[in-house]
């Protein structure tokens, strides 16, 4: 039974306007004086306006692919919007063969660095009651770890520029838990190139991938529409940089075939490969999707990718999908969400895991089976908002054979510094009460069918 979703969007923008009221001049200065009052009036009439999602079908491959439109109605403690996009902008029990992108093998992972104790948070940070406890789940089987979106700029560029090793703080324990842990790195790698005409461009050195790896990640995708903000010259940095490392990234790449490359990895015998793409309709998406002679992303609406997935799964493959996708702020997934998460599940993904939104997206089983996750927020970000787009957290599913039979969700909340801190308490009950509720709208169950 799908709920009235007006009672949750009133809730919710409830919540922002308390936020807002405490920072008007920001609202000014980003161009939107009116967005209290009206935000204001929706609330009082109980018909929120949601932010549009992409319309109807998936474009056929090689169409043009079509802009989005800002919704005015946007609410205004997003802050940033991009013209095209509404855009704001070792594992305990590793892998026991060397993952691999497509044909060519990554350097033998490094296993994670002994946690440091976290820093004592900063005036005003949300800090654990008690020492972080890395994510559980049931021990059948492999267990693999997803967060959201990862950057590195302005307060989260201090902690890469402080000591890229100790960049994720209180989060690593958690994210080096898991057999394997993967997460979206949203940010070209380079110090050079020339900014994209957008609203919000990111970029890091190289030390951004030492990070990850120092936290005890293993895989990122670069799948998204911030991964070639600094068009063509940015691109072959990231791409440099990449092959430097060592570090496996999926969803970028000098051409098209790596671009669309999973990842392959053996863990505890199971044969896994994880596919990476961006759905998001954007300047990125239209300019930068890789092709045979040209570095870029890799494009969810290139056939290809259900092609490979269909491939991978007949072989006896354990496939998982990681996906840029979905409306902006919209904790519902939009139409093409759905289709493309159906279309994944028919060719064979044993599960299919996105981000994007900026807010936690519902997660569950589809009565086929498969595991859909379809937003996982911002994790380790460079701005907090004082709404739900400061909550997170890191989804560990557990699978056995082809299936995933078991989920586990560590909640946490960005401090002050742009750390995602493993909430405790009623923080941590109302982050998992928000992450049960936002599975309603997306038609999916908390238990796997029998």
């Amino acid at each position: 039974m799908v709920p009235d979703m007006s009672a949750i969007r009133v809730r919710r923008s409830r919540r922002r306007l308390i936020a807002l009221l405490a920072v008007p001049p920001l609202l000014v200065a980003c161009g939107q004086p009116g967005a209290v009052s009206r935000l204001v009036q929706q609330a009082q009439s109980a018909q929120l306006t949601p932010s549009s999602p992409a319309a109807g079908s998936l474009p056929p491959t090689g169409a043009p692919v079509p802009a989005l439109a800002l919704d005015p109605g946007q609410p205004p403690e997003t802050f940033r919007t991009e013209s095209a996009n509404n855009e704001p902008d070792g594992p305990e029990t590793g892998p026991t063969e060397t993952g691999q992108i497509g044909a060519e093998p990554a350097e033998p992972s490094v296993p994670a660095e002994p946690s440091v104790p976290a820093e004592p948070a900063p005036a005003g940070s949300v800090a654990p009651a008690e020492p972080a406890q890395p994510a559980s789940a049931p021990s059948t089987g492999i267990t693999i770890s997803f967060a959201g979106d990862v950057n590195f700029v302005e307060r989260t560029a201090d902690l890469l520029t402080a000591d890229p090793t100790t960049a994720f703080g209180a989060a690593a324990p958690g994210l080096a838990a898991a057999d394997l842990t993967v997460v979206n790195l949203e940010t070209a790698i380079t110090t050079g190139g020339t900014a994209e005409p957008k609203s919000f461009t990111f970029r890091a050195p190289p030390t951004a991938l030492a990070a990850l790896k120092s936290a005890g990640i293993d895989v990122a995708s670069m799948a998204n529409n911030h991964g070639a903000d600094y068009g063509e010259a940015g691109l072959r940095d990231t791409v440099a940089a990449i092959a430097a490392s060592g570090f496996p990234v999926i969803g970028i790449g000098a051409d098209d075939a790596v671009a669309t490359a999973p990842y392959r990895t053996t863990i505890k015998g199971v044969e896994v490969a994880i596919f990476a793409a961006s759905q998001v309709q954007d300047r990125t998406l239209q300019t930068w999707t890789a092709t045979a002679d040209r570095p870029g992303i890799a494009n969810a609406f290139d056939a290809r990718l259900l092609e490979n997935v269909r491939s991978a799964a007949a072989a006896g493959t354990t496939v998982i999908v990681f996906l840029h996708w979905g409306t902006e702020y919209d904790s519902c997934p939009d139409g093409n969400q759905q289709q493309l998460a159906a279309e994944l599940a028919a060719a064979g993904a044993a599960a299919v895991v996105g981000a994007h939104a900026h807010v936690l997206q519902g997660a569950g089983w589809r009565p086929d089976g498969v595991y859909v996750a379809y937003g996982l927020s911002n994790y380790l970000w460079w701005r907090s908002f004082g709404n739900e787009q400061d909550d997170n957290g890191v989804l560990t599913l557990n699978i056995d054979g082809n299936k995933v039979i078991g989920d586990h969700f560590a909640p946490s909340q960005l401090a002050d510094d742009g750390v995602p801190v493993p909430a405790t308490g009623r923080q941590a009950d109302r982050i998992n009460a928000d992450w049960e509720q936002v599975r309603r709208c997306a038609e999916l169950a908390d238990t796997p069918p029998a």
